[in-house]
């Protein structure tokens, strides 16, 4: 097996959660490989005459929650110095986001290997970009206009109403017809009507959980992560509160991940997370999909290993 080198672009490693991080998953899958590793964060990412620097820390990686890294001297290398970028990164996609993936652009047309392809990370707002499969969806509708949604509200009686950009069920509104607030919470999530936003009906199925499906490689993950919302909670975020519990996944389930993987596998998009409520998708993550840990723990999986080993094989293969 040949070593590689990857770059793993992410938020401040002295803050993540030791226990929970996919991102340390899969640093650990690429240091246990054998592979070299280095560390950067998007503030990190420059340009110097057209061609992509990275000011980047060799990473080691350890499994000790007392010590589970060390970081070398800060070193400027180009971008081809490295095979794989990794972009992990954690939302929110706002414009300091936006101009690491323009920068990341460089790399990927340096030849460098950016996973996820940071063109189609722009191109697919986690939201929107479920809508490509409204065949699959509960009805939603994307609009800025309070006239919309409140027919939308009539019509279906039950409804959620959420941001574009939002992230960890910030921003999650459940309205009913008779809500006494429908007016309020759509002016202040439109901007006063400026701002489009997401409405779909409201799948009762929430109770047994928001399941996140992770696609590896256009392939899904045998097991799923259903976050499970605590009581008198509309949200299944574990950010909000939920309670994750892994489980296999549906006939149901399968299918949903195997209809839009050729989609994926197209768009360069290796690794995401598909959200899925009562069978039907609500999301699509590109960003820096979670949940690893959680499965791998509950069910003896290795997801970030499997990660690594689809990356060798395309690079074996190219």
């Amino acid at each position: 097996m040949k070593k590689l080198n990857f770059l793993i672009v992410m938020d401040e490693i002295a803050t993540i959660n030791y226990k929970k991080d996919t991102s340390l998953a899969m640093a650990w899958a690429i240091s246990e490989r054998g592979h070299g590793l280095s560390y950067c964060k998007i503030d990190d990412l420059w340009l110097d005459r057209g061609e992509l620097q990275i000011d980047a820390k060799p990473l080691a990686v350890y499994r000790n929650p007392e010590h589970f890294y060390e970081l070398g001297e800060m070193a400027t290398v180009p971008a081809t110095a490295f095979d794989v970028i990794l972009m992990r990164k954690d939302p929110p996609f706002d414009m300091k986001f936006l101009y690491a993936l323009h920068l990341l652009d460089y790399a990927k047309r340096a030849g460098v290997w950016v996973v996820n392809d940071p063109q189609s990370v722009k191109d697919c707002n986690e939201k929107l970009f479920a809508t490509q499969f409204s065949d699959l969806m509960s009805p939603t509708i994307v609009t800025n206009k309070q006239s919309h949604i409140r027919a939308f509200i009539q019509e279906h009686g039950d409804v959620i109403v959420k941001p574009l950009d939002g992230m960890g069920g910030m921003g999650i509104f459940r309205l009913t017809a008779d809500s006494p607030n429908i007016g309020a919470t759509l002016e202040m999530l439109t901007e006063l009507g400026t701002l489009p936003i997401m409405a779909q009906k409201y799948i009762p199925a929430i109770t047994e959980g928001d399941k996140r499906v992770l696609i590896v490689g256009g392939k899904p993950v045998d097991y799923c992560l259903a976050r499970i919302p605590s009581t008198g909670e509309t949200r299944g975020n574990l950010a909000a509160g939920g309670r994750g519990v892994a489980m296999p996944l549906s006939e149901r389930e399968r299918a949903l991940a195997m209809a839009i993987a050729p989609t994926l596998l197209e768009k360069g998009l290796y690794f995401v997370g598909l959200d899925v409520i009562g069978g039907l998708i609500t999301e699509i993550n590109v960003t820096s999909p979670t949940c690893v840990r959680e499965i791998d723990d509950q069910c003896g999986t290795q997801i970030a290993v499997d990660f690594i080993e689809f990356i060798e094989n395309r690079l074996a293969v190219a």
